[in-house]
């Protein structure tokens, strides 16, 4: 194996990143943090979406801006090191890192989940093990192999939420053989459109904020994206369109077909409720299986996203070396494997804790999720400043205006959601946190930074 920092090949067009983004996206946080969102906010969980999209369009954008602006990044902490100094930089890497493998372990045991759908028998913890080892064995072949697994994988369950729109909006609107059209009393019933008033929707925000996570996987891309100063800012145009739309739409329809407090009380997926209500034989497993490779594509983006940021560690010598050895087909095996350690840690857990994993977990991913937007736009307010007088091929409309929209809002949805979350959850987190500063005084103590 080699240890070449350029030997990263570029092989990662537009297509592949838009779909990256899309499958870091839209997994469990669609597909089954659904269900805890809507038990939240009830029909409100509308607008908390549309208040997550704009967030994410605003910050996107920035991400876009710096990428273009600095060509030869490889990385998150390439764009904001030079911007925001190496602390800020550090826990970003950091927090990022957590962020994936505590993820890709929490959606393990999602997968564990819908398996049990076809296999009650089995325990969740024998589930999640198969999964994990089959998203290891993906991610462990060549980068263009992963690109396109991850592309087809995205695109199927895109193609799916496209006719679960066109189901549910016929559910809705048109009376056909026994089924009446629903309509949309169920908005405003059984307690109103806000049932659980405004704590509720702020309640709901981490969840939503969770969910959008990982888009910004497109920075994790960049040493290995063919002109990435040309291929992100189409892929930031393209994703966001249809993350918002694949977010918005969909719940729209759930909380319009089915009375909001009857979503969580089931086992299955609101998307899986949904196509049983249609009445084709079998539906309900199609979907099933859909929602099943989807948490899985979410799962192989965030193994990729974590292990490339452990190989740029590696290369700069902040980690131990052998994370920055690759393969004769140039993918960094020992940091892939470091990372899936995380997905058996999630197996290992879900053997006490069962389906109760994920929502442990997706508190402090929240957070984390949080932590990483606001870092991007701050770093963003401050690049302007050094470039200014200069061009760039791509630039934000109304800035600064919307990157401090962003930052006002994201702020104002941390303190909400400090007041309205477990402790134990924040408690965690924190600890999390500040251990990771500590290891960054120490190795500035002994000059490893």
């Amino acid at each position: 194996m080699e240890t070449d920092k350029r030997n990263l090949q570029r092989t990662m067009t537009s297509r592949h990143i838009t779909m990256m983004a899309l499958g870091g996206a839209i997994g469990a946080g669609l597909f089954k943090g659904s269900s805890s969102a809507i038990d939240m906010a009830g029909p409100s969980v509308i607008i908390a979406y549309l208040i997550g999209g704009i967030i994410l369009l605003f910050i996107m954008q920035g991400l876009a801006e710096m990428a273009v602006r600095n060509s030869g990044a490889r990385t998150f902490r390439d764009l904001v090191q030079s911007i925001l100094g190496k602390y800020p930089a550090y826990f970003l890497d950091w927090i990022y890192w957590k962020m994936w493998v505590l993820n890709i372990a929490a959606e393990s045991v999602v997968a564990a989940i819908f398996l049990q759908y076809w296999l009650p028998g089995y325990p969740i913890w024998i589930l999640a093990l198969a999964v994990s080892v089959l998203v290891t064995a993906v991610n462990l072949l060549s980068v263009k192999v992963f690109a396109e697994t991850e592309y087809w994988l995205a695109l199927i369950k895109i193609t799916v939420i496209i006719v679960f729109i066109m189901a549910g909006l016929l559910l809705l609107l048109v009376t056909f053989g026994d089924h009446t059209a629903v309509g949309f009393s169920n908005l405003t019933e059984h307690g109103g459109f806000f049932p659980n008033g405004s704590t509720g929707l702020i309640t709901a925000m981490l969840v939503v904020i969770y969910s959008y996570g990982g888009t910004e996987i497109i920075g994790v891309t960049l040493a290995e994206t063919k002109n990435p100063e040309k291929v992100v800012p189409k892929a930031v145009r393209s994703t966001l369109v249809r993350i918002i739309s694949f977010y918005i739409i969909p719940f729209f329809i759930i909380v319009s077909l089915i009375p909001w407090n009857e979503v969580n009380g089931v086992k299955e997926s609101p998307f899986v409720m949904v196509f049983q209500m249609i009445g084709i034989p079998g539906a309900d497993h199609i979907m099933n299986a859909v929602v099943l490779l989807a948490i899985i594509s979410s799962m192989n983006s965030g193994l990729y996203g974590s292990s490339r940021v452990l190989y740029t560690q590696a290369v700069d010598g902040r980690v131990p070396k052998i994370f920055s050895r690759l393969s004769k087909k140039k993918v960094p095996v020992p940091a892939i494997l470091m990372c899936t350690s995380a997905l058996y840690g999630g197996v290992l857990i879900s053997l006490f804790a069962g389906s109760k994993t994920f929502d442990f977990l997706m508190g402090s991913l929240g957070y984390t999720v949080l932590f990483i937007w606001l870092i991007i736009a701050f770093a963003h307010l401050k690049s302007r400043k050094q470039q200014s007088g200069k061009t760039s091929a791509y630039s934000v409309k109304w800035f600064p205006y919307t990157t401090w929209a962003a930052i006002i809002a994201l702020i104002t949805i941390l303190i909400g959601i400090i007041f309205t979350t477990s402790i134990v959850v924040t408690i965690i987190t924190l600890c999390i946190y500040i251990f990771i500063s500590l290891t960054y005084i120490w190795k500035k103590r002994h000059n490893k930074i």
